[in-house]
């Protein structure tokens, strides 16, 4: 635990120096202000800012993912050839990039909301909203982490990680899409709620979206989630889901970052 807790500290000094952490969440801040400045209530707000949290927050994730790994590849070399684990190394470098994206979107989209909207349903707006966002973080960055480790250079892995980005902000939906074309008489409701299932990305969308119950922007696969699963019982399935999604990208990262030959 000290040797992780050494690793985190030295990691989250390197990046502290970067202004676009404070660009970061003051673009979220900036978001913020002007929505609530116009009239808008808290729920239209987070329903506002929710296609920046599902596009912007895992883009930004996986890219600066890629970047920490490998800007702090020579202290990790250095690591290794002390009485470190690989895994303890690989924590601390996570942790450190994931919380160097958390704390400024939490912070530059809390303020505002919590300013603006100080009873009950915003807050709870607010919490549902930051929750989804800080877990396209950890999963974003795991994934960011999983393909660096993975790929002999920077460019390499930045390129799978726009890959990444566009298959399920694009390409997975489009792939339902044919998919429902391929099969137009038959009754495809309950496996492509399932299918949902495997893009973080529409999960943490239908995570608001339920909580919103704006049937509007729920999108098809949206609807079907909601129809087959209900507001309540979508919203855990969904969490339950996105937690997994969380978990299991760290857990391989940490399993290939042992094997891997530096």
């Amino acid at each position: 635990m000290h040797s992780m807790l050494t690793v985190l500290r030295f990691n989250l000094h390197e990046l502290a120096r970067n202004r676009w952490l404070g660009a970061y969440a003051l673009f979220f801040g900036a978001i913020g202000w002007a929505l609530f400045y116009f009239g808008a209530a808290p729920d239209q707000a987070a329903a506002s800012v929710l296609d920046l949290v599902v596009f912007l927050v895992p883009l930004v994730s996986l890219t600066v993912g890629v970047l920490c790994f490998y800007s702090a590849r020579d202290y990790a070399d250095l690591l290794l050839t002390q009485p470190i684990s690989r895994r303890t190394v690989f924590a601390g470098q996570y942790l450190a990039a994931a919380l160097s994206l958390a704390v400024p979107f939490a912070v530059g989209l809390g303020v505002p909301f919590l300013w603006y909207g100080s009873h009950e349903r915003a807050m709870e707006t607010l919490l549902l909203l930051l929750l989804a966002g800080l877990m396209l973080t950890l999963i974003c960055v795991a994934l960011a982490f999983l393909i660096s480790v993975g790929t002999e250079n920077r460019l390499g892995a930045l390129g799978g990680a726009l890959v990444v980005w566009l298959f399920f902000v694009v390409i997975y939906d489009g792939l339902l899409l044919v998919l429902i074309m391929a099969f137009p008489n038959y009754q495809l409701g309950r496996p492509l709620a399932g299918l949902v299932l495997l893009n973080p990305f529409d999960l943490a969308r239908i995570v608001i979206l339920l909580r919103l119950d704006i049937a509007a922007l729920m999108g098809y696969t949206g609807a079907i989630f909601q129809q087959f699963f209900g507001a309540t019982r979508g919203l855990v399935i969904a969490l339950t889901a996105l937690s997994l999604w969380t978990v299991l990208p760290i857990l391989l990262g940490a399993i290939a970052y042992a094997r891997r030959d530096f």
